[in-house]
């Protein structure tokens, strides 16, 4: 992989400076030895916050992974107006080899995982309390899952509830890399052993952290994650009662105003994780894409079609409502306006969803009913309340409503088997091509078909 331990030192280079005790050290501070930068529980402390950063860059959590799959998941909801032609491959299904932000992705990723394994295989320096250790350990280990879980999602064939889910998934890497001449060649592990590692790696989280963690990832954002991850396999007994721990335990709650949920500069009452982004770091591509030029976007790159307006029964449903305009006239999303505003990727009103959609499936209330729980959803929003027996189809109406341009639409269709207009949900064309640079690095992978 190319650049893999760049974030390392970068993550460290301050440590370095500003602990030098002799100031006519000779040896230059930017070739320390890796060993030597990982071997302090405050040097590992400062890469667990690199990998944070790393995590949260604009290639991948910082917004992107978001905005390419809203464009892969749907037709005529949205156009692209911007001039990049590769979001613009996204949203046509054409997607080809050298798609300049398929690679970013990918190896965003995987330098945010060989961080998270470095800080992983080296817990024995963390010596200052148990609690910090485990806390360390268990963060490392909830964002380890959440780039895997993408990775697996977007660059591996569906998860098949009740099959073997043999499909090649991604190269599974769980050892620290600090020697750029090391061969990293791995192939690529099979769908179901990326999901049985992420989730290990969840559970183990849950257990070691706190159940308040300040900004950083605490027990209710690896269970709000697990919830996630069960439901996109179809194991809606689990998704439920996650969901529901998080919905009873974590004290999060909805909050009054549908619009206060997005746009913050600091963790509001709804979120369950988010990455936190300010005008000296972090970075927000949700709003490069969504935001006009007046809120720091490019203008409408990405605009809202009547189709999507149309999925509206209630007029006086807020969300249908929930927009800006450019100086074109173009409708815009209003959930994207901070500049600096953070990335929430997890928030409470998809747990509400989980737990309808797993108790419907499944027959049960836990909790509340589904019919509940979607009410509580609509309530929030002023959308009149629904009677009588509700369907699939009613909740994953209602995940559009709520949860538009987040990132869900095109992974809700993949994991409901439903087709993307005349494309089925199980065709290699929406499974993203390995980056060339990995190809010509990595002598045992294997590409995905039809990218060759």
């Amino acid at each position: 992989m190319k650049n893999i331990i760049n974030i390392l030192f970068t993550a460290l280079f301050l440590i370095f400076i500003t602990s030098c005790e002799d100031e006519l050290e000779l040896e230059p501070q930017q070739s320390i030895d890796g060993s030597l930068a990982l071997s302090t529980e405050q040097n590992i402390s400062a890469l667990l916050i690199g990998a944070y950063d790393e995590s949260g860059q604009v290639a991948t959590f910082g917004g992107r992974n978001q905005v390419l799959a809203d464009l892969l998941g749907t037709e005529d909801q949205v156009s692209w107006n911007g001039t990049f032609l590769d979001p613009r491959q996204f949203l046509q299904k054409t997607i080809l080899v050298d798609n300049g932000f398929v690679e970013n992705s990918w190896t965003n990723a995987y330098e945010a995982i060989n961080q998270l394994n470095l800080i992983l295989d080296n817990l024995d320096v963390v010596v200052s309390s148990e609690d910090r250790k485990n806390s360390i350990e268990g963060e490392a280990r909830f964002l380890r899952a959440l780039n895997y879980f993408d990775l697996v999602r977007l660059w591996g064939l569906s998860y098949v509830a009740g099959s073997e889910n043999s499909q090649p998934g991604v190269p599974l890497r769980n050892v620290g890399i600090t020697n750029f001449l090391q061969d990293v060649s791995a192939p690529r592990a099979s769908v179901q052993a990326i999901y049985d590692f992420l989730i290990n790696d969840l559970i183990i989280a849950y257990d070691l952290l706190p159940a308040d963690n300040d900004f950083f990832a605490d027990k209710y954002s690896a269970q709000g994650l697990l919830a996630r991850v069960y439901l996109q396999q179809g194991n809606y007994l689990s998704a439920r009662d996650a969901a529901n721990d998080v919905i009873e335990n974590s004290g999060h709650v909805l909050l009054e105003e549908y619009a206060n949920a997005f746009n913050n500069d600091v963790d509001s009452e709804e979120t369950v994780f988010a990455f936190q982004v300010t005008n000296q770091t972090g970075g927000n591509d949700l709003i490069t894409f969504y935001a006009s030029e007046d809120n720091g976007g490019r203008g409408g790159d990405i605009t809202i079609n009547e189709d999507y307006i149309n999925l509206f029964s209630d007029a006086d449903d807020v969300r249908s409502t929930f927009f800006v305009e450019n100086p074109f006239g173009d409708r815009l999303t209003a959930k994207y306006t901070n500049q600096f505003g953070n990335v929430e990727i997890l928030r409470l009103a998809e747990m509400y969803l989980i737990r309808a959609e797993s108790n419907l499936v499944e027959g049960t209330t836990m909790g509340a009913s589904p019919l509940e729980d979607i009410n509580t959803i609509r309530e929030r929003s002023n959308a009149n309340s629904l009677t009588g027996a509700i369907t699939l189809q009613d909740i994953l109406n209602e995940r559009q409503l709520e949860l538009a341009f987040e990132g869900f639409l095109f992974h809700d269709l993949q994991r409901n088997n439903i087709a993307i207009g005349t494309i089925p949900a199980d065709s290699p064309s929406l499974v993203l091509p390995i980056p060339q640079d990995e190809m010509d690095t990595n002598s045992l992978i294997e590409q995905n078909p039809g990218y060759n």
